[in-house]
């Protein structure tokens, strides 16, 4: 546990919050500043701060808690669709450095855009980073 952490607290139970699931590795839990109704997080008990940090079996525990929430968020939000969202440090919008996701409910038309500026790459360069990529799974 990291004592400076928020989300180490809640899994301690040091700070309240409505918790919807719970298993060996995650608790979820309805976000306190939710971008829609119906809004929760899926949260590693263990303090990591990135995937990075975070065991193989912690992650595939969040993702599945995330994949059975999704499909119960969807029905008692009456959405017929949800994102799961993640960030890793800063300047990839992570806040709370502690592995969570987010299960976000999604109707038409509800305001909330994920979608950032995309631009068509050319095939040498996706297989010059793709290179780049591949030489550091080697390690």
């Amino acid at each position: 546990m990291n004592s400076d952490c928020v989300f180490c607290k809640v899994v301690a139970g040091q700070l309240p919050c409505v918790k919807v699931f719970e298993n060996e590795h995650v608790v979820s839990f309805m976000d306190i500043y939710p971008a829609a109704d119906g809004h929760c997080l899926v949260v590693l008990k263990r303090h990591a701060p990135t995937v990075a940090e975070a065991r193989d079996e912690e992650l595939a525990a969040a993702i599945l808690a995330a994949k059975k929430l999704g499909a119960a968020v969807m029905k008692a939000t009456d959405s017929p669709g949800f994102n799961i969202l993640q960030s890793n440090d800063r300047v990839a919008g992570q806040v709370i450095f502690h592995v969570h996701f987010h299960v976000i409910p999604r109707k038409a038309d509800d305001g909330l855009n994920f979608v950032h500026n995309r631009f068509k790459a050319e095939m040498p360069g996706l297989e010059t980073v793709s290179e780049r990529i591949k030489a550091h799974l080697k390690k």
